[in-house]
Order: structure tokens, then C-alpha cells, then sequence
């Protein structure tokens, strides 16, 4: 199921209980939570993935995935514009993000230097998790 709505994540776990998980439009997610039209050149630099309350809906989505055993991944600009956010939500427990071709090698080189440090163990070679 497509997770683009504030209530979608915000009864997540009510939605996973007919659908066998979410991929997350983040897009539509944070213009939906911020009230921002994102193709705006009026308010465009205030589109941001990473704000506080855009990322409190993606770790309710995420978590309620996880807690039920189910599939949660991400399409959307965010993780390819920012390496500080595709970080954040491999760490919030992400199964997959979509990156747009131009950025899929340096993201995935951050994500394993990143996954190496937590986890030395199980080591992250770029493009395999």
C-alpha cells in the first residue's frame, strides 16, 4: 500500500492489518504534513523531508512495518538529496529506498561506510545489504 497521507502512518498498523506493507511516498507525505506545495517557488526551500514532524510520521510507518513483520520502503527526492536523511532511515530500520541514478553510488558508499561502523560484523558492501 502506498503510505502518502498523514493518516496512513498515523494508523498504520491498522492498515498493515490488510495490506502485506507500505512504500512510502515521501513526497506526498511531507507536502501533505507541512501544507506545502513543493513546486512553489513561493515556499519550496521550506519542502524538507528531514523536519521534525515529516520524520515523526515516517517512524511511525516504519515502526508499525517492523513491530508486524511486514515490508516498508521509501520513494521519493528526500534519500537522494540528502545522505544525512537515506541514513536516517536505514537506521530507523528502512527495507529499501529508491535513489535517483545520479546518486545511487555515492548513497550507497555512505550507507555501508555508516552500516560498517554500526555494525562491523555484518559488513555492508556497497549495493548489497
Amino acid at each position: 500500500m502506498m503510505c502518502e497521507i498523514p493518516s496512513n502512518a498515523l494508523l498504520a498498523e491498522q492498515f498493515l492489518e490488510y495490506f502485506d506493507g507500505f512504500s512510502i511516498g515521501s513526497n506526498e507525505l511531507t507536502q501533505l504534513a507541512l501544507g506545502l506545495d513543493r513546486d512553489s517557488g513561493v515556499v519550496s526551500e521550506l519542502f524538507d523531508e528531514r523536519n521534525d514532524a515529516v520524520k515523526a510520521l515516517l517512524s511511525m510507518a516504519i515502526r508499525a512495518a517492523k513491530k508486524q513483520g511486514k515490508y516498508v520502503g521509501i520513494c521519493g527526492q528526500g534519500p537522494s538529496d540528502h545522505e544525512d536523511f537515506a541514513a536516517w532511515l536505514m537506521e530507523e530500520g528502512i527495507d529499501s529506498l529508491s535513489l535517483n541514478p545520479d546518486t545511487v553510488v555515492q548513497t550507497w558508499l555512505s550507507l555501508a561506510e555508516l552500516r560498517n561502523k554500526i555494525n562491523p560484523r555484518r559488513r555492508l558492501v556497497a549495493g548489497v545489504m
